[in-house]
């Protein structure tokens, strides 16, 4: 169940969350739950029509519960960046705030007079994390980008998928989540350093870059030796066995691809001398037999259950795993027991379990501690009554300007 009582490891910070859609919105996520209050501004509706984060409508399948995630631990005011009133709004809550996060094109929130000398100028140790596709320099700063562009561009998208076919992606938004979590990371970096400067600064998360930081030795090797990864489907070329194999029942992936946990393998597969046969014996010689060792270990797993094979290789001590899709994760022990998973229940949706947060703190861990909020401006009178010190009335006449 959700955590009421711990407060988090960023208890006292506050963070004013402007962006929209995946990337703003997630680094909000990661920093609300560690403990930052979260004050997530969207746009009113106009004419009772639109507003708010699209991220609400967002989702698979018959419900469309991403923004239950992607909005936990936040509370909801409504403010129009398009307006002069709406624009001081968010002056007014810059004066109260740690860190500010938005994910417009770079440009726009300069144009909203909202760009990072306006509000250091209110306020000098406000951490500003500005996410966007390239960046805010530099001759592509300008162009449109979404987390798929930046994956082309950093990479990711030319060495992921068969090598018959075309780019393949990941089946979650992984640009955008890679550029969100640097741009917490730099925000915490950012909150460190002030502790010693007594001032704030502008993190430049840019989605490629996000990406380019992950993609390991990919471009040293082509400068120093002339190699181009190749899309590889399922393996990591020359690193050999890792693979999912065919079980008799299923699919079950084992990766044995160290010196001696291939010959832990071979034992557990009731053939031990396949570790010293110099065709398999060092890494380099089953990285030129990748196919051909493959071939050799899924002929022996086709003749097992997925549970008979995961018996023999936790007996053996050979890293492998099963495929999990979410039923798998809502039944798996060990799931449980480190409360991976955790129930929330939903005015509208009932009870239903998401992924906790993480990492685990020992003494100060992030956790749940409240529902995404369920309406656009949900807490418009707490956040400008309490926080601010507006009384009914002036958000009332707000509201009937547009403003909010």
């Amino acid at each position: 169940m959700m955590n009421l009582e711990n407060q988090g490891a960023l208890a006292g910070v506050r963070v004013i969350e402007l962006g929209q859609l995946i990337a703003g919105p997630f680094c909000g996520q990661l920093l609300g739950d560690m403990g930052a209050e979260v004050i997530k501004v969207e746009p009113p509706a106009v004419d009772g029509k639109g507003g708010g984060d699209p991220m609400r409508a967002w989702g698979h399948g018959e419900h469309k519960l991403w923004w239950e995630v992607v909005a936990r631990n936040k509370k909801s005011v409504s403010a129009n960046l398009r307006i002069p009133a709406g624009q001081e709004l968010v002056c007014k809550l810059v004066e109260h705030a740690d860190i500010l996060i938005e994910n417009f094109k770079p440009g726009t929130i300069e144009k909203w007079g909202l760009g990072p000398d306006a509000l250091h100028a209110i306020n000098p140790r406000l951490i500003i994390v500005r996410v966007s596709g390239y960046g805010q320099t530099g001759p592509y700063s300008s162009r449109a980008g979404f987390g798929g562009i930046g994956e082309a561009m950093g990479g990711w998208r030319a060495i992921v998928g068969d090598p018959d076919r075309p780019p393949s992606r990941m089946g979650v938004s992984i640009g955008d989540s890679l550029a969100a979590t640097y741009g917490c990371m730099g925000a915490l970096a950012a909150l460190h350093a002030r502790e010693r400067t007594g001032k704030g600064q502008v993190v430049d998360s840019a989605l490629y870059e996000a990406v380019l930081q992950v993609m390991e030795s990919l471009v040293p090797e082509y400068m120093v030796g002339g190699h181009v990864r190749q899309r590889t489907g399922s393996i990591l070329e020359g690193v050999a066995p890792s693979n999912v194999y065919q079980c008799s029942d299923g699919e079950y992936l084992i990766g044995a691809n160290q010196d001696a946990v291939f010959a832990r393998l071979c034992k557990a597969m009731g053939r031990p001398e396949l570790a010293t046969d110099p065709r398999y014996a060092t890494h380099l010689a089953r990285g030129q037999r990748q196919t051909e060792l493959d071939q050799l270990i899924e002929a022996w797993t086709r003749t097992l259950t997925v549970a008979e094979v995961e018996a023999l290789m936790i007996e053996h001590s050979v890293p492998a795993g099963k495929i999990y899709g979410a039923a798998d994760m809502l039944n798996d022990e060990h799931f449980k027991a480190r409360d991976a998973l955790v129930e929330v229940d939903s005015p509208r949706w009932g009870k239903f379990a998401m992924q906790n947060s993480f990492p685990k703190l020992s003494d100060t861990p992030g956790s749940i501690r409240s529902l995404a909020p369920q309406s656009i401006g949900e807490h418009n009178a707490e956040v400008y009554g309490e926080l601010l010190g507006m009384d009914e009335a002036a958000i009332a006449e707000l509201k009937a300007a547009g403003a909010v």
